[in-house]
């Protein structure tokens, strides 16, 4: 039913479960595209459906290069999601962007290097829009959730997407603030884009864990500040999780990303590989299957 709400949520570092799902059971969602991060976690709030994927799997075994974002989100797809809500750790590249503040996200730079970042290959080609790249209503429900929850929040920002895993070096950290970034992370590009090829709206919530190394006379960002920033920001984001079950309408109505590959398709039926569009028979079903 495409008017019921099935959420998919995608843990980043420090949120590795939601221990307040209810029914929850770890089902393993097989993809052509290749091995998932881990299982996913099956259950509800309340009367909403949840799936919730652990972005570098239980443990943080996976590198940022290393994810399979494609498999991720296929298999979120698979498992009946109509939506989805990433939550990652970032960097700020913003004064005003303190540690432990929440940013919303709005906007996207990728500056990551050689990640297959679209379903749409050679056999089956499709150009999705990314102009505005994530859902305004899942936005906005998750930034009240923010609040409520109690954190801190800046509604709308921009993410810089890098390669990693090192952190950025001083010159980096300031051309990024110069273009107009506002937070920096390592895992939201391809995820993104990949959401969207999926007509899955997406939103991210960031939750910044330090000034990143562009700040003069400050110490470096190294991995055990971000670790303790991470797991003093983990409550509020479990709890904002709740608190965005408990906002969402009773009955889901529909998003114009739904529909993003109505006329994103190029490739002539006559010379679209079989092999190509049976990969895409969760991602792109609804648009492939005769009407």
């Amino acid at each position: 039913m495409k008017d019921k709400w099935v959420i998919g949520v995608i843990g980043g570092s420090g949120l590795y479960e939601i221990d307040t799902l209810q029914d929850a059971q770890w089902i393993g969602v097989e993809s052509p595209f290749g091995k998932p991060s881990d299982d996913i976690l099956f259950g509800r709030i309340g009367a909403v459906e949840f799936r919730f994927l652990p972005r570098h799997g239980r443990g943080h075994r996976i590198a940022p290069s290393d994810l399979n974002a494609r498999a991720n989100i296929d298999a979120l797809k698979r498992a009946g999601c109509t939506d989805l809500l990433a939550i990652s750790a970032v960097g700020s590249l913003r004064e005003e962007i303190e540690p432990g503040r929440f940013v919303v996200v709005d906007q996207f730079i990728d500056n990551t290097k050689g990640r297959s970042s679209t379903f749409f290959t050679t056999g089956m080609v499709a150009h999705v829009s990314m102009a505005d790249p994530v859902c305004e209503r899942m936005s906005a429900l998750a930034g009240a959730a923010v609040v409520a929850a109690g954190g801190k929040l800046t509604q709308g920002g921009t993410y810089l997407a890098m390669e990693g895993p090192q952190f950025s070096t001083r010159a980096e950290s300031h051309l990024y603030r110069q273009w107009g970034a506002d937070v920096i992370g390592m895992t939201a590009m391809p995820e993104a884009k990949l959401a969207r090829e999926a007509e899955l709206p997406y939103a991210l919530v960031g939750m910044a864990t330090d000034y990143d190394c562009w700040r003069e006379g400050e110490a470096a960002v190294d991995a055990s500040t971000v670790i303790a920033q991470v797991h003093a920001n983990a409550a509020t984001a479990r709890d904002t999780v709740l608190r965005f079950a408990a906002s969402l309408p009773a009955s889901r109505t529909p998003s114009p990303i739904d529909r993003a590959l109505d006329h994103a398709m190029i490739t002539a039926p006559s010379a679209r590989d079989p092999a190509v569009m049976a990969r895409l028979d969760a991602v792109a079903g609804r648009f492939l299957r005769p009407r």
